[in-house]
């Protein structure tokens, strides 16, 4: 009798396991597979810069000496002597800035290399600075290294000190210079090609004006691969990408719409002057090439003295702010050291209140205290529940069926609460997809319009005027099934 128990038992038992298995196939097969991406996507390259946001931009040189914006190529090596140039200020400012990396512009078009290149005399290593035993690269490397910072590099193509330049022998030249920089100072997250080339220079002693092909002479699909291949996971820029693209204006604002798309055939670096596709992309475009948002926090690039009045304010990088990281692009602030080789008290001062807002304004997100729900949910399936957008999980999305391409989320608050500000992602790794958004805010049972805007992209910020509100609704258009990485809510300060 017990050894028909114990058998009918395994056979319940096995039975059992057999159908919680076939259930749990089933139940699996109900969730539908991830959305498929959508148009161009980002490499793994750029996915790691989208999620950078601010970083700053350095340049110093000659031009800091000169009190010029451009040099041309004439100046003494000399003139380069900063008497307390300190790289670990640099790194240490911004770091408590809250800035992620630092690009530096180790050689400007006046030629002048902050290394001690092979490949000319005008460098450090002919300098005062060291006694010519210098190397800010070397040094920024060091200090960013520290801190925490990822550091990126700015090469001119353009070359007012050299006279070579106009000739094949000039492209040797830039690229041994390349190679020094991406093979001797660690790994580097972005490598900076400037547009501007071409125009009156020293030359070698020649003064005179050269112009080139943009298009054509610097050979640029051959100076890629040298990225490609000595830092496999550095993104380069220039008016053309070809990884980031400009924004068209160095004032730091991308436009009202900012696709991470362009049609590939109307850019190349070095395009110069402002395309269309700069400022917005292109909702059609064939390649992925995202914006970054670049501009000073003082008038000029280069330190000036007569400019130290001239900073910034709070509400103007705030503004800015709204303008870049959050129009779909990140943010590059160039911050000038000085004649001493540091950064200005001034400028330190500003970052810091600057700093102290971002803390103040979206520490706090107020859509984690709230009750969230959506119009459409994909399969039905707690995987894409909107309840994902809230989560610190990047993984997790809120996503609609295929055929579902317009759809709202609400947030539903206990209290009344506050609100100025929403923060938007798209999982942009399967592509950019919204084409339209309108936030709208429950008054007297009437649902009432408090902002609108069009793309979304990797990170969209939107401002409007402080409602005090208990629920919250945003209606998303989009031209494919909408996958919403993230949503966030803030009561921003007010400034003046």
């Amino acid at each position: 009798m017990n050894q028909k128990i114990t058998s009918l038992n395994r056979y319940t038992i096995s039975s059992f396991i057999t159908s919680f298995l076939c259930l749990t196939v089933i139940v699996g097969c109900s969730i539908p597979p991830p959305p498929k991406a959508f148009g161009p996507v980002p490499s793994a390259r750029q996915l790691a810069w989208h999620q950078m946001k601010y970083y700053a931009f350095i340049h110093f040189g000659p031009n800091t000496f000169t009190n010029k914006e451009w040099g041309y190529g004439d100046e003494p090596e000399s003139i380069f002597n900063p008497t307390e140039l300190d790289c670990r200020q640099w790194a240490r400012v911004a770091k408590e800035a809250g800035m992620e990396g630092i690009i530096l512009t180790a050689k400007h078009h006046d030629g002048f290399c902050l290394w001690p290149t092979t490949t000319t005399t005008h460098s450090v290593k002919n300098s005062p600075w060291k006694n010519g035993h210098g190397d800010v690269v070397a040094e920024l490397q060091a200090a960013c290294k520290e801190y925490g910072l990822k550091m990126g590099i700015y090469l001119s193509p353009w070359d007012r000190n050299n006279g070579l330049y106009g000739t094949s022998e000039y492209i040797k030249i830039y690229r041994a210079q390349m190679k020094e920089l991406l093979s001797n100072y660690g790994d580097i997250f972005e490598f900076w090609f400037d547009g501007a080339n071409g125009g009156d220079g020293y030359y070698g002693g020649a003064r005179e004006t050269r112009r080139i092909d943009n298009k054509t002479y610097y050979d640029w699909d051959n100076s890629y691969k040298i990225v490609r291949e000595l830092q496999p996971m550095a993104v380069m820029f220039s008016d053309g990408g070809p990884d980031v693209r400009w924004i068209g204006n160095e004032r730091g604002y991308a436009g009202e719409t900012n696709w991470c798309t362009v049609r590939k055939g109307a850019f190349y670096a070095g395009i110069g002057g402002v395309n269309d596709q700069l400022q917005s992309g292109h909702a059609d475009g064939d390649t992925w090439l995202p914006a970054e948002v670049n501009t000073s926090i003082r008038p000029g690039w280069f330190y000036h003295p007569e400019q130290d009045s001239l900073v910034k304010t709070l509400p103007q990088l705030v503004d800015n702010w709204f303008h870049s990281v959050g129009m779909n692009g990140n943010f590059l602030l160039n911050v000038p050291p000085d004649k001493r080789g540091l950064f200005h008290e001034k400028d330190v001062k500003r970052l810091m209140e600057f700093k102290a807002y971002r803390d103040q304004a979206f520490s706090t997100d107020l859509a984690k205290n709230a009750a969230i729900s959506a119009s459409s949910t994909r399969g039905g399936s707690s995987r894409y529940s909107a309840k994902n957008i809230l989560d610190e999980d990047t993984n997790n999305y809120w996503a609609t069926d295929d055929d579902v391409r317009t759809a709202n989320v609400e947030l539903n608050w206990a209290m009344p609460t506050e609100v100025n500000a929403i923060m938007l992602r798209e999982e942009v790794a399967l592509g950019q997809r919204v084409t339209g958004f309108t936030i709208e805010s429950k008054e007297n049972d009437t649902w009432v319009s408090v902002a609108k805007g069009t793309t979304v992209g990797n990170r969209r910020m939107v401002s409007f005027e402080t409602r005090t509100m208990t629920r919250l609704r945003i209606k998303l258009e989009a031209r494919a099934s909408l996958v919403i990485a993230s949503l966030a809510v803030y009561r921003t300060p007010d400034i003046k």
